[in-house]
């Protein structure tokens, strides 16, 4: 990886010496630390040990910041993401630790997928994982595409979001995810 930066940048016309002699090094390990390691890692193995909780309604985690790379023009894009579930029903029901929903998160996100398609994966990965009744994911982000490229859009946010199983059918759990996603973001601003 270090070695087709180095060729990148010296087809750019840049001499790699000086200033970018490390560039490729540290280059290849952002990518393969940061950017891309979520291909090391599968999203079932990801939520551990499910804790039995009969009874519990819609659970929503809000404002977990991610990261992510658009596979188009490979740059960046980060944000908040918001899940929420629907646990199955009766004594079998099972819940995620909140921690692990948000390190689903990442190895979802640290990969090359357009923010729709990592709104879907997501949604998808927690209902498969946790045995939800439905499940849904909501992403605000800023897209590097729109901010830095071409005519710069630097305000522009785009908001994604997917919902499978019971999410999908009742109106109702998607206001409350809704709700709850715009009663974090205001106890967020309050606290600034």
């Amino acid at each position: 990886m270090a070695g087709a930066v180095r060729n990148f940048l010296r087809a750019a016309g840049l001499a790699v010496e000086g200033e970018l002699a490390r560039t490729p090094e540290r280059v290849a390990e952002a990518w393969a630390e940061d950017f891309l390691d979520g291909y090391r890692r599968k999203p079932s193995a990801v939520l551990g040990e499910l804790h039995a909780s009969p009874g519990a309604g819609l659970i929503c985690v809000t404002g977990i910041d991610f990261h992510s790379t658009c596979p188009h023009h490979l740059l960046p894009y980060r944000g908040l993401a918001h899940v929420a579930y629907l646990p199955g029903k009766g004594g079998g029901a099972k819940v995620a630790g909140f921690s692990k929903l948000a390190e689903l998160v990442d190895v979802l996100a640290h990969r090359l997928v357009l923010q729709e398609m990592l709104a879907q994966e997501i949604a998808a990965a927690v209902q498969r994982g946790t045995g939800a009744r439905g499940a849904g994911c909501l992403l605000e982000a800023e897209q590097n595409c729109l901010t830095c490229r071409a005519e710069t859009k630097v305000r522009a946010r785009t908001i994604t979001s997917a919902f499978t199983g019971s999410l999908t059918r009742d109106r109702d759990l998607t206001r409350a995810f809704h709700d709850a996603i715009a009663d974090a973001r205001r106890s967020r601003e309050n606290s600034r």
